[in-house]
């Protein structure tokens, strides 16, 4: 079973894997449109986390997980639990396309996607106001500036090709606001 992650995952699978391959699917663009008030939020403050909108010309780029044998029960026991009651998402399988030139056909993988209909989906907003959320909101596995950053840094380094202006613009809002939030720190605490 192939398992693909474009948010937390590609970074923070959780779970025992035989192989991973970097590549992408085709038919969805990655939005920061869905609600955590457990990993990167909290009930008073939902942080902000990636989820897939359908979008035929887009493409998503990601990490696919090859898990085997008794690999497969216990991932799937852990993913449901992370993604599906914790954070809302439904699964499907998509046709993922590994980045290694080599590569025979798309492999059919299992991926977790929030929908409108979940009581989590935040929906769009402006960049500046999806940083501004993401600046104030923390939960169990961390702040959600690292969720931000880390993804980011994922698309650099090993997707230096691909283009996700959805998340380079929320990145570029966030650096924009935050050297504003340390000058208000530092002034309070002068005071």
């Amino acid at each position: 079973v192939w398992i693909f992650g474009y948010g937390s995952l590609v970074w923070r699978p959780g779970f025992e894997f035989t192989s991973r391959k970097v590549g992408f699917i085709r038919g969805y663009s990655r939005r920061f449109w869905q609600g955590d008030t457990f990993h990167r939020g909290s009930e008073r403050m939902p942080g902000r986390v990636v989820t897939l909108l359908e979008d035929c010309g887009a493409c998503t780029w990601g990490v696919a997980y090859e898990v085997r044998g008794e690999q497969i029960a216990a991932s799937l026991q852990y993913l449901n639990m992370r993604e599906a009651v914790l954070g809302g998402y439904d699964t499907k399988l998509v046709k993922f396309h590994p980045q290694d030139k080599d590569a025979e056909e798309p492999i059919l993988a299992l991926v977790y996607i929030a929908t409108p209909q979940n009581p989590s989906y935040l929906g769009p907003a402006s960049e500046e106001d999806i940083a501004a959320q993401i600046i104030v909101s923390s939960g169990c596995a961390g702040h959600n500036i690292e969720y931000l950053l880390r993804l980011a840094d994922f698309m650099r380094y090993f997707c230096p090709q691909a283009e996700d202006k959805h998340l380079f613009s929320i990145e570029e809002a966030l650096t924009s606001i935050l050297p504003c939030l340390y000058y208000t720190e530092d002034s309070l605490e002068e005071t």
